[in-house]
C-alpha cells in the first residue's frame, strides 16, 4: 500500500544551526497527524545535518548558500500541497498546522503568515515585535507582507511564480507574497503565533537591525532590489 500523501510539508533552510534545531525537529515529530519534515542545509560544519537526520529522511545538502536558493530546493522535494516555510530557531505551537489548513479551506487564499514573537524576550524586543506583527497587519490590506521566519503557501501557486527570487539576498519572502498577491490572497492568521530566538537584535541590536530592515524595504520598494549585497548568517 502506497504511503498516505503528507498534508501539509514543513521546509527548513539551515546553515551551523545545531543549537536551535532540535527544538524544532522534537516538536515537529510529535504531531499529530504527522507533517513532512524537509531541511536544507547550505554546508553546515556543525551538527546541524547529523542532527536532522535523526528526525527525517529528508535531508539535503547544497552546495551554493543562499536562503531562496535552499527554500526553493526543498519545494522541489515536497509532496504536499500545502508547503510551510520555517526557519530553524522558530517554536511553532502545537495547533499550527490546523490553523494553517484553516485558513487554506477559502480557496481563494493562496498564502498566509503570522505573529512572530521572540522567545524570552527583553521589553524592547516584545514591545518591538508587537509593533512590527501589527504594522504587517495593516500594510497587508493595502500591499500583502510576510514574515520570513513563517510563510505559508499554496504549492500550486508557488510554482505559478516560480518560487522565491534566488537573486535577492533578502526579503525574498516579501518579494514572494507581493508577486502571490496577483492571483490571490495573502492571509495573515491572527490567532497564530510563533516564537524566535531574537539572536539578530542580541547581536547587532535592535536599533541597527530595525534601521537595516526599514533601508532594504525602502530600496526595495523604489529599485525592486534592497541595498544589502548580502545577509550574514549570525551565530
Amino acid at each position: 500500500m502506497p504511503a498516505e500523501k503528507p498534508i501539509v510539508s514543513v521546509i527548513i533552510p539551515t546553515f551551523q544551526e545545531e543549537k536551535y534545531i532540535t527544538a524544532l525537529l522534537v516538536r515537529l515529530s510529535k504531531l499529530k497527524p504527522q507533517v513532512e519534515v524537509i531541511v536544507v542545509d547550505g554546508c553546515s560544519s556543525d551538527k546541524t545535518v547529523q542532527i536532522a537526520r535523526g528526525f527525517t529522511n529528508k535531508v539535503y545538502q547544497i552546495h551554493e548558500r543562499g536562503i531562496s536558493r535552499a527554500k526553493n530546493y526543498g519545494a522541489k522535494k515536497a509532496n504536499s500541497n500545502i508547503l510551510v516555510f520555517i526557519d530553524a530557531d522558530v517554536q511553532p505551537s502545537p495547533d499550527f498546522v490546523k490553523k494553517v489548513l484553516n485558513t487554506f479551506n477559502n480557496a481563494t487564499v493562496v498564502g498566509a503568515t503570522c505573529n512572530v514573537m521572540p522567545s524570552q524576550a527583553k521589553f524592547s524586543e516584545f514591545f518591538f515585535s508587537r509593533f512590527y506583527n501589527f504594522l504587517i497587519r495593516v500594510v497587508s490590506r493595502f500591499k500583502p507582507h510576510s514574515q520570513g521566519k513563517f510563510f505559508a503557501v499554496r504549492r500550486e501557486f508557488f510554482y505559478r511564480v516560480n518560487g522565491f527570487n534566488e537573486n535577492l539576498p533578502c526579503l525574498e519572502d516579501h518579494d514572494l507574497a507581493f508577486r502571490l498577491s496577483s492571483l490571490g490572497k495573502i492571509v495573515f492568521i491572527r490567532d497564530l503565533t510563533v516564537y524566535e530566538f531574537p539572536r539578530r537584535f542580541r547581536k547587532l541590536g535592535l536599533f541597527k537591525v530595525v534601521t537595516i530592515w526599514v533601508m532594504d524595504y525602502a530600496f526595495y520598494m523604489l529599485r525592486g532590489r534592497p541595498i544589502s549585497n548580502i545577509w550574514p548568517s549570525l551565530r
